[in-house]
């Protein structure tokens, strides 16, 4: 990660996530809030680039059908590598159209297939909805590999935001399919969230501690619930034998710590780690292709651990 002296906030529109749909998500409805954030994040994405194939479907999961959207990549046949992916959105807000630029982008960039799962969203479904659909989605995808054109042997789980903490999550399942590597892009890792970047960002304009405190508390059915690894894997006693790990963070950024911290504690238990911290940013630059440069950069970043941990 980096050590350089701070660098100021990219001033550009889009470099703050919710600049875009002011007031701040955390002060309207959940069903207002996911409007604006999915029309926030199609105008700060860019177009998305074309792909060989494009396949929406169901799996069978916990609480019923699950949605899932494949992507395979161009000029690209038989059985793939394939990156699970799982959005961000706070486990309140998105779905699989807020990924589908970032899918159909790393698809093309590894290359691999990639498939996003459409878990279940709170407050009307709580924790541990979420993580029981992604890790349902996994073994499912695992166990029909032919079907779906996936190679089991190069399987890996990447997500962003709460996406990030749920493909943190879903490593931590003993029981799960063997995974070649994790990309997880600024992550929540704890409830607690008690970190010198939570009390620095604090911008009431931008994604802050009550932007973070708004998505736990639609998640969780009770704050006791924040202690458990499937919430905050950070939290998790053992990490050995963990998937290697791809952790992006960013600068300006109230998740930046324990997304960090994280990493830090899979080096400590073996897990080949690289963690990288992008300067002058924050939270849900990586969804901003369109209009912020590092999130370009650091989607190479992502298609570059991939391809080394996917044998491409």
């Amino acid at each position: 990660m980096t050590t350089e002296a701070p660098m100021p906030l990219d001033p550009r529109p889009g470099a703050v996530r919710e600049d875009a749909a002011p007031p701040p998500l955390y002060t309207l409805s959940v069903e207002e809030a996911r409007a604006a954030d999915l029309a926030a994040i199609r105008a700060a994405a860019g177009a998305g680039e074309p792909v060989r194939h494009v396949t929406d479907r169901h799996l069978p999961g916990p609480g019923g059908d699950l949605p899932i959207r494949v992507y395979r990549p161009v000029d690209e046949a038989g059985p793939l590598p394939t990156v699970v992916y799982f959005f961000g959105g706070g486990w309140a807000l998105g779905g699989i159209e807020t990924s589908d630029e970032i899918c159909r982008a790393l698809a093309n960039a590894v290359p691999c297939q990639v498939i996003t799962v459409g878990y279940r969203l709170a407050p009307e479904h709580r924790f541990p909805a979420a993580v029981d659909d992604c890790r349902a989605a996994v073994a499912w995808i695992a166990a029909n590999a032919a079907e779906l054109g996936v190679d089991p042997d190069r399987l890996a789980v990447a997500g962003d935001s709460a996406g990030g903490n749920l493909a943190a999550v879903v490593t931590l399942d003993s029981g799960g399919p063997a995974l070649a590597a994790q990309v997880l892009v600024y992550p929540n890792t704890d409830h607690r969230g008690d970190t010198a970047s939570m009390r620095e960002n604090d911008d009431p304009a931008a994604f802050n501690r009550r932007s973070v405190a708004w998505y736990w508390g639609h998640y969780l059915a009770s704050p006791d619930d924040g202690r458990d690894p499937r919430a905050s894997p950070l939290l998790a006693e053992d990490l050995t034998g963990l998937p290697p790990a791809l952790v992006i963070t960013a600068e300006h950024d109230p998740l930046r710590d324990e997304g960090e911290q994280y990493a830090e504690r899979l080096r400590e238990a073996g897990v080949p780690v690289v963690a990288t911290r992008y300067p002058g940013v924050a939270h849900g630059f990586f969804a901003m292709s369109g209009v912020v440069d590092a999130a370009r950069e650091a989607r190479a970043e992502v298609a570059a651990f991939l391809r080394a941990h996917l044998g491409r």
